[in-house]
């Protein structure tokens, strides 16, 4: 008996979400053609040869007769980045506020609990299909991204890990934020009495936890930068792949930094007297390697996961005690 019922929960679920998954389905087939077309494009121009004098690095390569800057059409490739950056937002509004909301709106739960379903598996049917859905669209458009990028990747021409696009829109933190997504939506559309009260939360919700994580992306809050020092006037290492936190400066001998604006002098005799003047002996910049890429990545994966685990385990509970 228990088995059908809960068979039963599972067919009515896919019933309720079918159009969602199908949905789903043709954004995930549509990207993955405009994918592989831009794609192929993009190796076609890289096979010419007309990139092969392109150093890597945040300088610009220009073509060598007229100067004018190389660039890859990485435009598309963006879009799909803006996509995984959003879908927490879009999963948490058109999918989850409506998970339970729906039900509780028009009162059709009770229709469902009186013919002996109990609360734990009318969410746990609907949720378990959602979820699901989530991580299977969210990863293969974040590996998707990976793999349009990853010809291009941290070149002058193409896009550097740490653009929001590349940090935000790929790797697992999209999948834990696509959950994210889904988890508030769910928890505030059985708190809220109209499924579009629940979908205007959430969206004001999910939209400020991305934001807030953008936020820290730049000022470093959860990954600090790491220190390239080097002795006297010596030209600073090179910048290469790194993500510069905008902090220049120099060093006196007991460690203390200043601004670079008090020597503003790039190198020189002029550079030298004013260092020795002020007694400092070594220039210094802030910047994040490319490693870092991974720290972002499983720092946000932790903050988001655990939200959305905390967002669910709140929805049983309420579950529990309103329904």
């Amino acid at each position: 008996m228990k088995g059908r019922l809960w068979n039963g929960c599972l067919w009515l679920a896919w019933r309720q979400q079918r159009v969602l998954v199908s949905i789903g389905a043709a954004v995930l087939a549509a990207a993955a053609a405009i994918a592989a077309y831009s794609r192929s494009g993009m190796l076609a121009d890289l096979r010419s040869g007309m990139f092969d004098h392109c150093r890597r690095g945040p300088i610009h390569c220009t073509r060598p007769d007229t100067g004018v800057p190389l660039l890859l059409d990485i435009e598309p490739l963006q879009y799909l980045g803006v996509v995984n950056i959003a879908l927490p937002v879009i999963v948490g509004v058109f999918w989850g506020a409506p998970l339970l909301g729906r039900d509780r709106e028009l009162g059709t739960h009770r229709m469902v609990l009186a013919q002996g379903v109990s609360r734990g598996q009318w969410f746990a049917s609907r949720f378990a299909l959602a979820a699901a859905t989530t991580v299977a669209l969210s990863g293969l458009l974040a590996w998707l991204f990976a793999w349009w990028w990853r010809p291009a990747a941290d070149r002058s021409y193409g896009l550097f890990w740490y653009e929001p696009t590349a940090l935000s829109g790929s790797g697992p933190r999209a999948v834990a934020a696509a959950l994210f997504g889904l988890a508030a939506g769910t928890l505030l559309g059985l708190l809220a009495r109209r499924v579009l009260q629940a979908m205007g939360l959430t969206l004001l919700v999910t939209g400020a936890t991305i934001l807030v994580l953008e936020w820290t992306h730049r000022t470093r809050l959860l990954v600090p930068p790491h220190t390239y020092t080097s002795a006297g006037s010596i030209p600073k290492p090179p910048m290469g792949e790194k993500w510069s936190a905008g902090h220049y400066g120099l060093v006196t001998a007991s460690g203390r930094r200043d601004d670079l604006m008090t020597c503003p002098f790039p190198s020189g005799a002029q550079l030298r007297e004013c260092m020795a003047g002020h007694g400092y002996v070594a220039r210094f910049y802030e910047a994040n390697p490319a490693g870092d890429y991974w720290t972002f990545q499983w720092t946000d994966t932790a903050v988001l996961g655990g939200l959305a685990l905390l967002l669910t385990a709140i929805t049983v509970l309420v579950l529990r005690r309103r329904v």
